[in-house]
């Protein structure tokens, strides 16, 4: 299965890092507040960083080593590459 790694841009300017085989239902979910806790007083704008390719343990590794940036980190990596259509 093809994991996905995903940086989204929220509401309130914070950055959200997550995990999917499905990234259109995802957004859909966190934009209904059936997605992740996170988004529960906040919404997501945009996603902003779409990175694929990924196998469950990969993808989990990738979510852990982006959510450790500092927010400087993420916005390099944001437009560095795999900017989503």
């Amino acid at each position: 299965m093809n994991w996905h790694v995903y940086i989204i841009l929220c509401s309130d300017e914070t950055l959200y890092t997550g995990i999917t085989t499905d990234v259109e239902r995802r957004m859909r979910e966190h934009a209904s507040g059936r997605g992740a806790k996170y988004f529960r007083g906040r919404e997501p704008k945009e996603l902003l960083y779409l990175e694929s390719g990924h196998d469950r343990s990969t993808a989990s590794k990738r979510e852990l080593s982006i959510k450790g940036m500092k927010r400087a980190e993420k916005h390099l990596l944001i437009t560095s590459r795999n900017r989503p259509e």
